[in-house]
């Protein structure tokens, strides 16, 4: 009896053991999928599908920016066996200790995930190194596109993209190391819409590394969608012509469609070539760029602040006539070699007597500075020089100096127009018209960006109101119009006083310092301004309207140490004009003699 009793006891244990067995090879068999996966990524390799990036267009559908395969390298460090390390550093031109160095770096962000190991490989070097895929056992090559430009121009507003970094990873969980993202220009600015969207291709791999089909008949496959194009406001042929023009010379020329604020060319010189930042040449080229004393990577049109010269006179002519300071038959003496404060004279020509007109045709110093000195003297309006010279200021921010547009324009600074609390500070408040009498005619404290010059030439062509200037025009359709830079902005300034500016605008081409910007057939409205530099010789600048009567381009052109903008900065302009509006340059002499200039 005792003996059964034991039996009982031992066969309901085992019975028991065994459940408890099954119970557990149940759990991790079917409810636990741990180890199922650990298998399966041994045996399935998951490929991330980068998509194409979308395209870019010039205004009229001229190709700008588009793709070519290219290919990275991945490994898998849970995948690795030993392999020929002296082979793999030949194909790849790399050292030993660089392929070392990246299989560690590979273990630490994942040992059963793909890390990229050599990025950017080209389509020559890719057709041998499949090849010899067999040898690397834990390495697969993943497809890739590479940013190609068959035109070599408009590098700075394009822009170009680059490997994203922690800072891009944290801020958006789209990115995983190794992707690429636009860091500058259009790249950057459309770069949500440029980029598309990743896709997941799941494959069975046998024991040799080789890719045997899609798992499970791509059910768990997720196709990529590609970016979307973009059609940029650019004049492909216009912004190639610009960028002869300023070679071996440094400034920039802005050109904009004063309707619509779409901008045509900017210029920034010097410039490089955007496909030397593409591909494994990529790091060593940047940084050969950067080391550059012309400094090619910076972008002159948006970034750099230059006094704007005598075509600040525009703007300031504009308020005294808004201000009632003047009317267009306002007369002002210029004589005794220019406008005398004190011991201090700001030198001019002797022009004589001059009206509103004539000032701006012979660039008249005397005429601007007792202009500029009257509309902050103005104590009927303006109980201080701080009320009149804020108000002054307001007329400016309303002709969109001193400001950011806020448009797609990455990196874009908003120069430098002091406040009133500035001449405070500086002068101990005591400071008048004469004191800042210098940025009547655009010297002194005052510094704008070409793009502002080239708004504010915008502002002047509609007699009163700008469009933001921006880069883009169209997205996914070359009809599909952008409707989000369309709102006007007007100035705090009267349209009648703006037909008065532009008359002497037309004098200044037909009869005054720039006679150099006649086309034939166009009407052009133009202002030579000469910006003084304490770092060296002057530079050339020359604002442009044409045609006068129904403007289509208005162009900002400043040459660096150029001197008079008569001699430089109008001409190019002139061309450019020329270029865009009939299609061709028939001054062939005139082109030559200004592409072979040199101000290095």
């Amino acid at each position: 009896m005792q003996e059964r009793k034991r039996y009982y006891i031992v066969l309901v244990a085992l019975g028991l053991l065994v459940l408890v067995y099954m119970i557990r090879l149940f759990s991790l068999q079917v409810l636990n999928k741990t180890y199922k996966d650990k298998a399966e990524k041994n045996a399935l390799r998951y490929i991330t599908e980068h998509p194409a990036r979308g395209l870019i267009y010039d205004r009229n559908d001229s190709l700008l920016v588009y793709n070519d395969a290219a290919y990275d390298l991945m490994v898998v460090p849970n995948e690795l066996r030993r392999f020929d390390t002296a082979e793999l550093c030949r194909v790849l031109d790399i050292t030993k200790e660089v392929v070392e160095k990246r299989i560690e770096k590979a273990i630490k962000h994942s040992k059963i995930l793909p890390s990229l190991f050599e990025q950017q490989i080209s389509k020559e070097d890719y057709g041998y190194l499949q090849e010899k895929m067999y040898e690397f056992p834990g390495f697969f090559v993943q497809n890739r596109t590479l940013r190609s430009y068959p035109n070599p121009i408009a590098a700075h507003i394009l822009g170009y993209v680059s490997e994203v970094n922690e800072q891009d990873m944290e801020n958006d969980s789209y990115y995983q190391l190794g992707d690429y993202i636009g860091k500058s220009g259009i790249e950057k600015a459309y770069e949500s819409v440029l980029r598309g969207v990743k896709g997941k291709r799941v494959v069975l791999v046998d024991v040799h590394n080789r890719e045997m089909g899609s798992y499970d008949n791509g059910s768990e496959d997720v196709v990529a969608v590609p970016g979307t194009s973009i059609w940029s406001t650019l004049d492909m042929k216009l912004q190639r012509y610009g960028e002869e023009l300023m070679q071996n010379k440094r400034g920039s020329i802005v050109a904009i469609e004063p309707k619509t604020g779409e901008i045509l060319c900017l210029i920034s010189s010097p410039t490089y070539d955007p496909n030397l930042l593409v591909g494994k040449a990529r790091p060593k080229n940047y940084g050969a760029l950067l080391q550059d004393p012309k400094k090619p990577l910076f972008n002159r049109a948006l970034m750099a602040s230059y006094p704007p010269g005598s075509t600040f006179k525009l703007a300031n002519g504009l308020i005294a006539l808004q201000e009632h300071i003047i009317t267009p038959s306002t007369v002002y003496s210029c004589s005794g070699g220019g406008y005398h404060i004190g011991s201090h004279v700001v030198h001019c020509h002797n022009c004589g007597g001059l009206n509103i007109y004539t000032a701006i045709q012979r660039s008249c110093n005397t005429y601007f500075c007792r202009a500029y000195y009257n509309i902050l003297s103005n104590r009927k309006k303006y109980k201080n020089i701080n009320e009149a010279y804020t108000a002054w200021l307001d007329y400016m921010y309303s002709m969109g100096f001193a400001q950011k547009y806020e448009t797609d324009l990455p990196y874009e600074l908003k120069g430098s127009i002091p406040s009133a609390d500035y001449f405070d500070k500086k002068y101990n408040h005591s400071w008048n018209g004469n004191t800042v009498v210098s940025m009547g005619i655009g010297q002194g404290e005052a510094a704008v960006t070409p793009l502002q010059m080239a708004n504010m030439l915008a502002v002047i062509a509609n007699k009163g109101y700008y469009i933001k200037p921006h880069v883009v025009r169209a997205i996914g359709h070359r009809d599909s119009l952008m409707t989000d830079y369309s709102e006007k902005i007007r100035s705090k300034i009267d349209a009648q006083h703006f037909v008065t500016v532009l008359q002497g605008m037309k004098q200044v081409v037909t009869s005054g310092t720039g006679r150099g910007a006649q086309i034939d057939g166009i009407e052009v409205a133009g202002k030579t301004g000469t910006a003084q530099n304490p770092h060296g010789a002057d530079h050339s600048v020359f604002a442009l309207i044409a045609p006068a009567n129904d403007p289509k381009i208005v162009i900002f052109c400043l040459v660096e140490n150029g001197g008079f903008g008569a001699s430089v900065a109008c001409p190019i302009a002139s061309l450019m004009a020329e270029m865009y509006l009939n299609g061709e340059v028939k001054r062939e002499d005139l082109q030559k003699r200004m592409k072979e200039l040199s101000f290095r």
